[in-house]
């Protein structure tokens, strides 16, 4: 009788703790986050002013640049600034983008009661230590670190004035990581993310959060 009701108890565990997995990664698949850097000395009374994209070197006549640019474009639209038709424009914006691999180390957590022999570890929001079920309690096992690798999406914009020696005037970076080689699916979000409380106060640093589009 003990027995049944143990071998229940564990199949009753398994579908918990899956079901709990599956919510917890779809709830983390649905939003995009990243960590906001800006500096800026931005001018009074530039409502209406105009701006235009300048490439480096090695963009131009390049397709993922022009797409990319275009995101930019749409994210500057709100801020007041328009595009100029010709070179003359007084600022200059300039765009950088990367998305470097890195290996980092994550600790997962032997669970006896799954199939796969793996718990969900501290990226699905699972910490081990004491579990409890029903009236008894028991210790899961101690973590081991694994090697994963990661991509950091990066994306830095700067502005500079024009009518004022080439200063620059706004600098922001936006980093978003991910364990996906996604940079282009990633862009958008942090095309948004470096304008994020256009202009900001000068050094500040915050964590934006956006909801994927479907």
């Amino acid at each position: 009788m003990w027995m049944k009701f143990n071998q229940c108890r564990h199949a009753l565990m398994r579908v918990f703790l899956i079901l709990a997995g599956v919510v917890l990664v779809s709830g983390c698949a649905s939003t995009l986050s990243a960590r906001v850097t800006s500096f800026q000395q931005w001018p009074a009374g530039s409502q209406g002013q105009t701006y235009r994209i300048v490439p480096y070197e090695n963009q131009v006549n390049n397709l993922e640049f022009q797409t990319i640019a275009d995101m930019v474009r749409a994210a500057i639209g709100p801020l007041g600034l328009v595009e100029a038709q010709s070179d003359k424009a007084r600022f200059s914006v300039h765009i950088r983008y990367e998305n470097p691999a890195s290996q980092t180390w994550v600790q997962q957590y032997p669970d006896p009661y799954l199939n796969d022999g793996w718990g969900f570890g501290p990226a699905f929001g699972w910490y081990g230590g004491a579990r409890y079920w029903g009236g008894g309690i028991y210790y899961s096992p101690q973590p081991t670190n694994v090697p994963v690798v990661v991509y950091k999406n990066t994306l830095t914009v700067t502005i500079n004035d024009d009518q004022n020696h080439n200063a620059e005037v706004y600098r922001s970076t936006a980093i978003n990581v991910s364990r996906h080689d996604n940079l282009m699916q990633a862009m958008p979000y942090l095309a948004q993310a470096v304008f994020d409380e256009f202009p900001g106060n000068n050094g500040q640093v915050r964590e934006v959060e956006y909801e994927r589009r479907r």
